[in-house]
């Protein structure tokens, strides 16, 4: 499995994988993960590098995750998500790879901390601890510790506050 930088010619299939990934059986409605990436890569807190791709052989792309520049009180830190992968590459490491690359690519840029809302039982195998324990809180309390956070090497304790996802996050 090779795990690369988004390029222009994935932004179809990366579409395909949110669709796929995302898809609602009782509704033909396209995700909101679809439009959500598009406008992401529109924003100001779009960073190229962590915008990543898996592909199971040459050209064949099975995943795909990202980040984006929030903030935390004014500071800088990235909100994970979506992170998605083909059904029938689900549970097969794709995910955990993505996550390990996206993780160390942001921590060789120097952010200081990663948040995301997701599941209790997969985000904690990669670091992730509920928010709130390292003095970062959302906007909705309602997400309680869903909201998750990880320290990278730079974080420092002087990030606290509350964390605002990219702009687009707030159009959902």
């Amino acid at each position: 499995m090779l795990i690369r930088r988004e390029s222009v010619t994935d932004l179809e299939v990366v579409d395909t994988i949110l669709r796929a990934a995302f898809a609602d059986p009782e509704s033909a409605a396209e995700p909101i993960e679809v439009r959500l990436v598009r406008e992401l890569r529109g924003d100001v807190g779009w960073v190229p590098a962590l915008s990543l791709v898996a592909e199971d052989e040459p050209g064949t792309v099975v995943g795909h995750v990202v980040c984006t520049i929030g903030s935390v009180n004014g500071g800088t830190a990235l909100g994970l998500g979506p992170l998605a992968v083909l059904p029938d590459h689900q549970r097969t490491g794709v995910g955990t790879a993505l996550m390990h690359a996206v993780l160390g690519a942001a921590d060789a840029l120097g952010y200081a901390v990663v948040v995301l809302l997701g599941h209790l039982d997969y985000y904690p195998r990669f670091g992730f601890v509920p928010a709130r324990t390292l003095g970062i809180t959302p906007t909705d309390s309602a997400w309680g510790d869903h909201f998750q956070a990880r320290p990278l090497s730079a974080w420092s304790a002087a990030v606290t506050g509350t964390f605002r996802y990219a702009a687009p996050f707030d159009r959902l």
